[in-house]
This record gives structure tokens, C-alpha cells and sequence, in this order.
């Protein structure tokens, strides 16, 4: 599918985009900091969509949820250098208006499992957040928050963000995936607001 230059449609439909933070590679595939990539690829999965490369450094999809036009990313930047990827794919796409942008990520601040929406605001020491909001110059653009919970220390903060997970603690890690999945659709077909009232009372 040929990407088109504009953030609308043949329809003049304002187009989305969601990007699934994440860091590349086998190794950290299905860790807790993969967990906004594990959303977006089920949202590809969803939608009998292929995720693509391209040459803003993401793997990327065109699809629809109803009648809105949406793309689908996962950078392939470490998750630290998340902006570089995100940056350039906005503007490719012309996507100025923040309320099309959905970063779907993991969450420390959040009790495992947990999902909820938010716009803007601070970026509670996410570096994948930081590095967008560097590139974009904004904080204004809509997260999905998936909860991971905090290690029992911050020397141990790597190692909880990177290992694997348990087999126990993948499930619940799934079914927040599955319900970050859903949120994201919602934003898109329901707006904003419905969403939030909707997911974040969970």
C-alpha cells in the first residue's frame, strides 16, 4: 500500500496514528517496556494489516477503524530514541493536531495490568515520552498508559523493564494489552472523551 503525503483521506477524514513504544530485537520481545509495541501489533492483527518498514526508521501500517484513517507504528529506535522515529513520521504524514497522536506505553506509575488514557501532562521520567515530546516540542499528544508497576528498588528499575515475565504475569500483561488495544480503537471511533470516561473508572 502506497502511503500517501497528507493527514487526511480521499474523504478529507483527519488521519491517526498509533505508535507502540518498544526497543528492537528478539531479546526484548514480550518484556514490560515491549508492552505499547505487543498493543499495536495486536491492533495490526486486529485489522489483518502487515506492518511494514520504512524509512522513518518504524514499522508501519495504513488501515481503518470504521471511517478514521489510521497509521499504525513501532519504531524500530531504541526506546530512548523514540522521538527520531516519531518526529519524522508526523511530519511525513502531516499530522500537527496532537489529539491524532497515540503513544501507547508501559507505565510504572501503574499497578500491572492497569490501563488508562490521558493528554498531555508530565511524563513521569519516561525517556520514550521524553524523546517524543523533544521532537514534536510538545507534551500534548494522547497516551495509553499500561501499568507495570515499579521494581522493589530503582537500582533494580532495568531489570524490571527488560526481563521476561512470568507466566503468571503475562496474562495479566495480555489482557491489558488486549484492553489498551481497545482503548486505542475507542479514541479513534468515540472520541477522547468517551474513551477516558469509559477506561479510566477500571
Amino acid at each position: 500500500m502506497a502511503f500517501r503525503r497528507s493527514s487526511t483521506d480521499s474523504g478529507g477524514t483527519q488521519r491517526f496514528i498509533i505508535v507502540g513504544l518498544g526497543n528492537p530485537g528478539k531479546e526484548y520481545a514480550r518484556t514490560r517496556h515491549n508492552i505499547g509495541q505487543d498493543t499495536v501489533e495486536l491492533l495490526a492483527s486486529r485489522t489483518s494489516s502487515k506492518l511494514k518498514s520504512t524509512r522513518d526508521r518504524a514499522l508501519i501500517s495504513e488501515t481503518h477503524f470504521g471511517a478514521s484513517p489510521v497509521v499504525l507504528a513501532v519504531p524500530i529506535t531504541f526506546m530512548n530514541d523514540s522521538g527520531e522515529s516519531v518526529g519524522p513520521m508526523c511530519r511525513r504524514f502531516k499530522i500537527t493536531d496532537m489529539t491524532k497522536v497515540i503513544i501507547v506505553h508501559d507505565e510504572l506509575d501503574l499497578e500491572p495490568g492497569v490501563v488508562r488514557i490521558k493528554q498531555g501532562g508530565g511524563l513521569a521520567g519516561h525517556n520514550g515520552l521524553s524523546s517524543i515530546s523533544h521532537h514534536l516540542k510538545t507534551n500534548d499528544y494522547i497516551r495509553v498508559r499500561i501499568g507495570i508497576g515499579k521494581p522493589r528498588s530503582k537500582e533494580q528499575g532495568a531489570d524490571h523493564v527488560l526481563n521476561r515475565i512470568s507466566a503468571v504475569e503475562r496474562k495479566i500483561f495480555d489482557v491489558a494489552v488486549a484492553l489498551a488495544a481497545d482503548a486505542a480503537e475507542l479514541i479513534v471511533t468515540s472520541g477522547l472523551e468517551v474513551a477516558m470516561q469509559r477506561v479510566n473508572v477500571r
